[in-house]
């Protein structure tokens, strides 16, 4: 499974990293651009995910006629066009140009359904969450080395590092990604596309997504810019912001492991959820709040713990908890959420920069994380867990198949390449032999 996998996280774990290498200093160089003012700067900042909120589901039909292949290529290439206009922006209306083509290429969706084209059901979740896990590290490391290359050799040279990422990834999807197998997929009842909001447990995952990505434009408006203006009582040099980005990146990246281990296999994902919101809302209060260097590089450590905490176990949950019809719609929904939090939260910290002060800054987003945590508290619930039934097609009675059902049975498909039938059920509820009494010959 890991061998399928691996590529097309490779390849998103290139394209975030192009991504995130700039979001730790993007906000304070992009002020000293010829236009720039806070607001067009938390535009800047979160820009790309507005038109990667846009274009998730165009690439998503797209890759549907012509193939996920050709539909990551275009996604790609307008990635590293994007790229090349953001390292040559000499005023800060090309750059918002730049970053809002850098979202263009909106492939996330596609490579999540090509992962779900290539694994089977019973380890879909273990592939969402080594997907997470290699946007996670990407994150991690480009806080770490982003403000070091920006301090020696300017942002601009990020951007074009992040071409050279984007031409990678279109090496390994030629060279290495494999061509999934034939799947035929018999679902059964009636469901809406709406019903995926009206569910508690994947409306808590959409807000999930939403808020963690959100918050984390919002920080990176608000921390290279509290450090290093002189008004928000720091003063730090711009060089000297990878002192806070590479302990919170390494604290980051120590906990990213176990919090996966312990939301997946314990099957806890709730309770590592609701810990990663009360250091959210610790961080930004004591970013808001302090006046001590050492207070701040702690609340920035507690933002990156509650970061990568979550992001392993986001998709994963996501893809758990949607019905069977509905795994690419309620993936698209969280995702496309996720971009447009992700632009308003770059932008609302870039008006509350004009407008306000530190600290009121820091309690308001940390009284929408409070509302936050008391809707995960009561709203969510742990996923059901689930074994999987693989049967020899020649053994199943096919018209006994297609009239199967039972409430504790989530899903069944055929695998056409390997000729087996694969019934999910949950474990707690029903006997193998049970339904192998129900369908076989």
């Amino acid at each position: 499974m890991f061998k399928k996998v691996f590529p097309l996280s490779s390849i998103l774990f290139l394209r975030f990293l192009g991504l995130f290498l700039v979001l730790p200093v993007l906000s304070v160089y992009a002020l000293d651009l010829e236009g720039a003012t806070p607001f067009l700067v938390g535009v800047i900042v979160g820009g790309y995910a507005l038109t990667q909120a846009i274009f998730q589901v165009p690439f998503g039909s797209l890759s549907d006629k012509i193939g996920r292949k050709p539909t990551i290529l275009i996604g790609l290439l307008i990635f590293l066009v994007g790229s090349l206009i953001c390292a040559y922006s000499t005023d800060i209306y090309m750059l918002m140009f730049g970053r809002f083509l850098q979202g263009a290429g909106a492939i996330g969706s596609v490579v999540t359904a090509m992962i779900a084209d290539l694994v089977e059901e019973k380890q879909r979740g273990q592939a969402m969450a080594i997907m997470g896990g290699f946007i996670a590290m990407s994150f991690a490391i480009a806080m770490a080395a982003g403000p070091i290359i920006a301090s020696h050799y300017g942002i601009s040279t990020i951007f074009i590092i992040t071409a050279i990422l984007a031409v990678l990834a279109v090496g390994i999807l030629f060279a290495k990604v494999p061509t999934p197998p034939k799947i035929k997929h018999i679902y059964h009842g009636d469901t809406k596309t709406s019903d995926i909001l009206k569910d508690p447990n994947l409306l808590s995952m959409v807000i999930i997504n939403a808020m963690q990505k959100g918050l984390m434009t919002a920080a990176f408006v608000i921390i290279p810019v509290f450090l290093t203006k002189p008004e928000y009582g720091f003063n730090w040099d711009k060089s000297e912001l990878w002192m806070v980005y590479v302990p919170a990146m390494i604290a980051g990246l120590i906990a990213m492991g176990p919090a996966a281990v312990f939301g997946e296999k314990r099957n806890i994902p709730k309770q590592i959820f609701l810990v990663s919101i009360v250091l959210f809302i610790a961080s930004f209060v004591l970013m808001g709040t302090t006046n001590s260097s050492a207070v701040f590089i702690t609340a920035v450590i507690f933002f990156f713990v509650a970061f990568n905490m979550m992001e392993p176990l986001v998709q994963s949950m996501i893809s758990k908890f949607a019905k069977v019809h509905q795994k690419g719609a309620a993936l698209g929904i969280a995702n496309s959420a996720a971009y447009f939090a992700t632009f308003l939260g770059g932008t609302f910290a870039g008006l509350y920069l004009d407008a306000s002060s530190r600290a009121t800054l820091g309690l308001t987003i940390g009284g929408i994380g409070l509302i936050w945590l008391i809707w995960t508290l009561v709203k969510m619930k742990n996923p059901t867990r689930y074994s999987h039934l693989i049967i020899p097609e020649i053994e199943v009675d096919f018209d006994k198949l297609k009239s199967l059902e039972s409430e504790h049975i989530a899903e069944w498909f055929i695998n056409e390449t390997e000729h087996v039938v694969v019934i999910k059920y949950a474990q707690e509820a029903l006997e193998e032999d049970e339904i192998k009494s129900q369908i076989v010959k």
